[in-house]
């Protein structure tokens, strides 16, 4: 069925009433591995479309296609712990892109995960973080086909997308589940104030909705973080050394807990 790997179902086949359900399915305890020599590990199986540092708004999707770094995320109105310049400020360009780093030293780097309907559809949290923020961005559900993305640009920017703002040991962290065909609905398990692909806001008054945890949501590495209901987009974007090094290949297909790099981030 789509190339899942059944054996690996903590399930029968028979307790899934539709393929929705499926999709999420849990998996035996050993299947997966969450790797202990490093504290940034692939938040969800699927294919790698894209990885490394971010020196622009032109971020790419996949290669030779771009997407806005700034309209993907919104304006940096979230809290920043310890920084004593306000991001709140209107950012110009590549700014933005400054703007968003604790440490003015360290790089903001990006990686993008296509889940493909056969993949395990539950999505993890990369490293121990503190979550400050989730904004949800109402959006088109096109699909995020890696050939779809190749022809389309800002097509991440243009799905509707969750978007989690916080800080790992690293700096900055955004944590974004995109939204595509027949994929309207993403849960996050600890914030059940999310309801997606709902009626949309009246007149597109707003383009997207904050919500703030108060005293920060605290996640750790490999934990259970949402789930899709169907095949869709996971993108990464931290704030880490610049000598940060991702140990994954373009069109690798990765398992969730694999590390994404060697040794520890330190704070």
């Amino acid at each position: 069925m789509f190339k899942a790997n059944l054996d690996e179902i903590d399930a029968s086949l028979t307790e899934f009433p539709s393929l929705s359900d499926f999709f999420v399915r849990p998996l035996k305890p050993d299947a997966r591995i969450i790797a202990d020599h490093t504290n940034m590990v692939a938040p969800s199986d699927g294919k790698v479309l894209h990885f490394g540092p971010i020196t622009s708004c032109k971020v790419e999707q996949v290669k030779g296609m771009t997407y806005n770094l700034q309209h993907f995320l919104g304006e940096p109105n979230w809290p920043h712990i310890d920084k004593e310049d306000s991001i709140a400020k209107k950012p110009v360009s590549d700014n933005y892109v400054t703007s968003l780093l604790k440490n003015p030293e360290n790089l903001l780097y990006q990686l993008t995960i296509y889940l493909a309907p056969g993949d395990y559809h539950r999505f993890h949290s990369p490293a121990d973080w503190t979550i400050n923020l989730r904004r949800h961005f109402q959006g088109k559900l096109l699909s995020v086909n890696p050939k779809i993305a190749s022809w389309l640009p800002d097509l991440f920017a243009m799905n509707e997308r969750v978007v989690y703002i916080g800080e790992w040991a690293g700096g900055f962290m955004a944590y974004t589940a995109v939204g595509a065909t027949n994929v309207g609905s993403i849960h996050v398990y600890k914030d059940s104030e999310l309801v997606t692909n709902k009626r949309k806001w009246f007149n597109n008054a707003k383009h997207s909705e904050d919500a703030r945890f108060e005293g920060g949501m605290r996640v750790q590495k490999g934990e259970l973080f949402g789930e899709f209901r169907m095949g869709s987009t996971i993108v990464l974007i931290f704030e880490a050394p610049r000598d940060f090094e991702f140990t994954t290949e373009v069109g690798q297909k990765i398992l969730m807990g694999q590390a994404l790099t060697n040794g520890i981030v330190a704070s």
